[in-house]
């Protein structure tokens, strides 16, 4: 995902392989935040969500779940 991430970025400012400029310069060029940081924060703001909800909410009843005793089959 960053690989093709660096080449858009690369394409937005015009520079090739050719070029041989840093992903670390382009970003700072850009001002750019990572997909990665991107998609952490929308993770972490849709787990702030659902833990405001109710208890008794269908979101929040995995919660609840208590996992089975002994060791589970083959398969």
């Amino acid at each position: 995902m960053g690989v093709v991430e660096i080449r858009m970025l690369c394409w937005m400012c015009r520079y090739t392989k050719l070029d041989r400029i840093r992903n670390v310069m382009i970003r700072s060029k850009v001002r750019v935040a990572s997909i990665k940081d991107e998609i952490r924060d929308a993770r972490l703001k849709w787990f702030d969500h659902i833990r405001q909800r109710n208890m008794d909410a269908p979101l929040r009843s995995c919660e609840r779940i208590m996992p089975l005793e002994g060791k589970g089959g083959r398969g």
